[in-house]
């Protein structure tokens, strides 16, 4: 089926600082079970750390989880170029020392006990997701971990978004590129299931906008109809007693570096 068409209302551009994208984001809050899941991994990874004396968190977006983690670190820096996203990170988290600079921009003020990259390497070049990661893990001290966390490639949200835009991200190469460079780091790659419920398909539809706003969609033309991606909802994620459930399984790369001997 083709899923692009001039004819067709298409797919919004959701830029994060509009109204659009703060609405179906908070719904999207709202009904996935990714918070309580992932903070409860978060805190494994915490407990495991040797210090927590810095966090470093590289994209904090609203500070949510950067909140969720600061109350186990004696300081926190968050990296953020988005001001619309700092000014919610600057409530949530008001402890944090905030940088407003690029990833291949910013030089964070001191190395860090857990360095957190989640959901940023949609917005890099996958040419460059090693090089990123590099200066990630250079920030990362020793003892300490580098977590980045990206969108699971065969699960049902990224699915969709692959079958709409033609997009496909995927830690396993990098994790492979990591272990053959950093054969001295403990490297995994997990997973974590996670789900989110809507009552009705115009939600739904709404979240599902938002997901496939993973790929760049104002590069492409035509883009997706909204016509074709409700029809997808409808026919992938209606559940029985008529709601929506989209599964986001996240893939959490986690890389800890050695003390000293």
């Amino acid at each position: 089926m083709d899923t692009r068409t001039k004819d067709a209302d298409p797919v919004r551009v959701l830029d994060v600082a509009s109204a659009d994208y703060r609405r179906v984001f908070e719904l999207f809050l709202a009904g996935t079970d990714e918070k309580p899941v992932t903070h409860v991994r978060l805190s494994e990874l915490v407990a495991a750390l040797p210090h927590r004396r810095v966090l470093l968190d590289l994209g904090a977006g609203d500070g949510r989880t950067t909140a969720y983690l600061a109350r186990s670190f004696d300081r926190t820096v968050a990296v953020e170029p988005s001001e619309a996203m700092r000014e919610k990170l600057a409530v949530t988290c008001p402890e944090a020392v905030i940088l407003p600079d690029r990833l291949d921009r910013v030089r964070p003020p001191e190395p860090a006990d857990l360095v957190h990259l989640s959901h940023v390497l949609y917005y890099v070049p996958e040419a460059d997701w090693f090089d990123t990661v590099s200066r990630a893990l250079d920030w990362t001290a020793p003892g300490g971990t580098l977590l980045v966390v990206l969108q699971n490639p065969e699960s049902p949200c990224m699915r969709m978004a692959a079958h709409f835009t033609g997009v496909r991200y995927d830690l396993a190469p990098l994790a492979a590129r990591l272990r053959a460079q950093h054969p001295e780091d403990d490297i995994a790659l997990e997973s974590l299931d996670l789900h989110y419920r809507a009552p009705d398909l115009a939600e739904a539809v709404d979240v599902a906008e938002f997901m496939v706003n993973v790929a760049d969609l104002a590069t492409l033309d035509p883009r997706p109809s909204r016509a074709a991606l409700t029809a997808y909802v409808q026919d992938h994620f209606a559940r029985p007693d008529g709601g929506y459930a989209i599964g986001h399984t996240q893939d959490m790369l986690i890389v800890r570096r050695p003390l000293p001997s």
